[in-house]
């Protein structure tokens, strides 16, 4: 009997698929994107602005607005790769039952200042896949994602949660 076999939704294919690394992706940390995304969502800090008084407030340069982990860089080599869509670049995405699907949250944890010219290096992994009865829904199954985010130094400075719930 597998481990599997206890669950009427989760399969042996998913619970294999947990913890298992996509295959890394670069990021940079560059001025303008900062400064668009602060922008964007309404952050009039000037520390997102000026790289002055970010320097004045303790970072090396522009920091991050919550939120904004860094840009992918293009790379040609892998565009193929990248119009596959997100299971192609994800890691393994093992089929999943149900279709209806509701975003659960997402939390980010920073462990450092991530700021102007940095270089980010990000890897998903699926970290936990449940089932959970529903008084209305009928059985649900909560699966949760996780994204590691290491600098050029190596160091972790983020690590992304996200859960989804399918009904």
């Amino acid at each position: 009997m597998s481990e599997a076999d206890k669950f009427e939704l989760i399969s042996q294919e998913m619970l294999d698929a947990i913890g298992k690394k996509s295959s890394p992706t670069k990021l940079e940390v560059d001025k303008l994107q900062i400064r668009l995304f602060a922008r964007a969502v309404g952050h009039t800090d000037p520390i997102y602005y000026d790289e002055e008084e970010a320097k004045k407030a303790g970072f090396r340069s522009l920091p991050c607005p919550p939120g904004y982990l860094g840009t992918p860089i293009f790379d040609p080599s892998k565009a193929a790769a990248a119009a596959a869509g997100p299971a192609a670049r994800g890691g393994p995405q093992p089929k999943k039952p149900l279709n209806r699907v509701l975003n659960g949250g997402t939390v980010i944890e920073y462990f450092d200042d991530i700021c102007a010219g940095d270089t980010l290096t990000s890897q998903s992994y699926l970290a936990d896949v449940v089932e959970s009865p529903s008084a209305s829904l009928g059985l649900l199954l909560i699966s949760t994602n996780k994204t590691e985010y290491t600098n050029q130094d190596g160091k972790v400075v983020a690590v992304t949660t996200g859960t989804s719930i399918r009904y």
